[in-house]
């Protein structure tokens, strides 16, 4: 018995390490003292408490992995008005920091350099000051690095140029200055490269230009000068120079040509010799560089070179303090208007509640190139969906950037609604489009690819003036969610037009024609899901309620998350037909069969006519039976005051009594439908 209980204890000391909780460690510790360097008043970050665990999904932000460590830690928009702190650095399996547009102060701490597993690292939109600090050089996992929008200066460390998984580089508006280190042309995966508004001078490397992932490159409103390296061509429309009256260069629309006083193009005018990093900008050419011209026909008068090169010197210094002074003033013009962003969204078109402060920022250009590139397959490593085709995925794909400045990074002010598995917000794309975005997890989507994509490629083939317009895609592997991108309808969905209060006649109550044409329009939309005309195939919604059905701004119909259930995993799908169930919108037979069919459809499409009727979300025995009887004064809508056509109303609860009928094969297709409502 003593050798049992000896044997009993050290297991359970043994296992100590393994049932101990997040709470109490290092890592908690850490926690308690960011968040009493970020939210030093403690209103945003009030779930974070000593005696929590990070892990169970209590700590607002704070994502785990699998071995409890925290990984993720998203604060983004969240109003935060102090510091980033040097305990961040105690979170050593963090891979995603996500803190932009807050109101952040004060220095980055040369101490987040420690957190080597750090991939994501957005800072963007603040308010941080000081040096970039040279250590981030040494973060060999950063894949994403946006500082943009902030008021940094000192120049660009030239380490940087060893971050060689980096593949967004975002500094934009800010007050950096020097030169563009010619190490950042050894970033290999360097996709994207922002450095707009700011005060760099000198050329732009030619190495950096030759780097074969560069895709797009933004230097405009800094003071560069010499040859634009012609390799930058490739780029067209995505290499943006402007103002910068420095630069020249050949086979580039709104640059000068470029003359023997401009730094040469290593390929240029340089074509033998050693190439040179960064080749020193030559304000003012050496005489040996005339004598190798003079040999030419149009050289110089030597003899003439003194008066002439005076002149000229005088010349250059007041066009370089007329373009200079020009330079100074636009730049503080534009700081002063916070111009902070490269794209063309505007903060006066987004409704949100941000805080002033905040609402005044732009949104970023960043797009996080590892998991939006390869946005169409969350859940394979860069292999895109089997079978699609890749002008498919084009004419639907959006990036993580247009997401996210369309809603101000998931602002809650743009917070729609909320569910077990989904949440929904509005928001303006670039073309000033209003859009509902809704996220979905991961986890609550298809495990399998093939499956998904089919899924998806099946909503995108949707295409009827009752359904909502799916606009598009994207899926996000570090955020884990996806999102579909849908128009938005002004007037909400049709529950909010059923049990309205008194004080609320004047706007919710619909009138009689506008009930009968919502009725047609769910019709029609119905019967074009059940149809395969167009390419398509015949597809049950299973889940249409008054819920599903939103309404434009000339108040037609649009059915809402058509196909929706064919990309969600089978216990999201369950849980929603529980809660159809709960509602009233369930055939009869699927108790028995566990089936949905078109003539599930059919029924709930039924449910739906009865409560437009009676203006009621809950139907009742007594509703039910003065339908039945045709007592059309103790069931139409009071609301109406009498003003309907009683030849319509009967015609409609005939239908929706047909449409209800207990046995499926006694309710009418939905084809049969749309003959008698005509």
């Amino acid at each position: 018995m003593g050798l049992f209980n000896f044997l009993l204890t050290s297991l359970l000391f043994l296992a100590l390490p393994v049932l101990q909780p997040v709470c109490g460690n290092a890592e908690l510790r850490a926690l308690m003292e960011i968040k009493s360097s970020l939210d030093p008043e403690n209103k945003h970050l009030s779930s974070w408490t000593s005696d929590g665990d990070p892990c169970s999904g209590s700590f607002l932000g704070v994502a785990c992995n699998e071995h409890r460590k925290v990984a993720n830690i998203s604060l983004q928009s969240r109003l935060l008005s102090g510091k980033v702190p040097p305990a961040v650095a105690g979170l050593k399996c963090l891979s995603g920091l996500f803190l932009h547009f807050n109101s952040l102060s004060g220095e980055i701490p040369p101490e987040i350099s420690n957190l080597t597993e750090l991939s994501d690292l957005y800072l963007n939109n603040n308010n941080l000051s000081g040096a970039i600090p040279p250590e981030i050089g040494n973060m060999a996992s950063l894949q994403v690095l946006d500082l943009c929008c902030n008021q940094l200066t000192g120049s660009i460390p030239a380490n940087m140029g060893s971050l060689k998984k980096l593949s967004v580089l975002s500094l934009q508006n800010n007050r950096l200055n020097g030169q563009i280190p010619a190490s950042l042309g050894n970033l290999g995966m360097l996709k994207r490269l922002y450095l707009s508004f700011n005060q760099l001078s000198g050329p732009i490397p030619p190495r950096l230009a030759n780097n074969p992932p560069l895709e797009i490159i933004d230097v405009r409103n800094n003071t560069l000068s010499g040859v634009v390296p012609s390799a930058l061509k490739r780029l067209n429309g995505d290499f943006q120079y402007e103002n910068n009256s420095g630069l020249c260069g050949s086979g580039f629309s709104s640059l000068r040509a470029c003359t023997a006083w401009d730094d040469g193009d290593i390929n240029q005018f340089e074509p033998s010799g050693p190439v040179t990093n960064n080749p020193a900008p030559r304000s003012n050419p050496e005489p040996a560089n005339f004598d190798a011209h003079c040999n030419q026909t149009h050289c110089l008068d030597s003899s003439k070179f003194p008066q002439v090169a005076i002149v000229a010197g005088v010349t250059i210094v007041t066009v370089t303090l007329m373009v200079s002074g020009f330079l100074i003033f636009f730049l503080y013009r534009r700081r002063k208007q916070k111009i902070g962003n490269t794209s063309d969204t505007s903060d006066d078109r987004l409704s949100t509640d941000l805080s002033k402060e905040s609402s005044r920022k732009s949104a970023s250009p960043l797009v996080n190139l590892e998991y939006c590139d390869g946005c169409i397959n969350p859940f394979a490593d860069g292999r895109n969906g089997k079978g699609i085709s890749q002008e498919f995925l084009q004419g639907f794909k959006f990036n993580v950037e247009d997401v996210e400045s369309a809603t101000q990074y998931f602002s809650e002010g743009n917070l729609l609604g909320k569910s077990k598995f989904s949440a929904v917000y509005k928001g303006i794309l670039k073309d000033g489009s209003i859009v509902a975005i809704k996220s979905l997890s991961k986890t609550c989507c298809k495990s399998d690819e093939t499956e998904f994509m089919k899924g998806l490629k099946l909503l995108t083939s949707l295409r009827h003036e009752n359904l909502v317009r799916l606009r598009g895609f994207c899926c996000s592997k570090c955020r884990g969610e996806c999102f579909l991108i849908y128009d938005f309808a002004s007037n909400g969905n049709l529950s909010q037009y059923l049990d309205v209060e008194e004080e609320s006649r004047s706007s919710h109550v619909l009138d009689w024609s506008t009930r009968v044409s919502i009725i047609n329009g769910i019709a029609r939309g119905i019967r074009y899901l059940h149809s395969s005309e167009s390419n398509k195939p015949a597809l049950v919604h299973r889940n249409i309620s008054v819920e599903k059905v939103l309404v434009d701004q000339q108040f037609n119909p649009l059915i809402l998350d058509s196909g929706l259930l064919k990309l969600l995993a089978d216990d999201i799908v369950f849980s929603a037909i529980k809660v159809s169930a709960a509602l009233g919108y369930m055939a009869p037979e699927y108790i028995t069969t566990g089936r949905f069919t078109d003539k599930s459809d059919v029924y709930a499409f039924g449910v739906i006519i009865l409560q437009i009727l009676s203006g009621k979300r809950k139907l009742t025995n007594l509703m039910q039976l003065a339908a039945e009887s045709c007592r059309l004064e103790d069931f139409i809508d009071t609301n109406l005051n009498g003003k309907f056509s009683e030849h319509e109303a009967s015609k409609l609860t005939k239908i929706a009594l047909d449409c209800t009928h207990e046995l499926p094969d006694q309710r009418p297709t939905m084809d049969i439908v749309i003959q008698e409502l005509s």
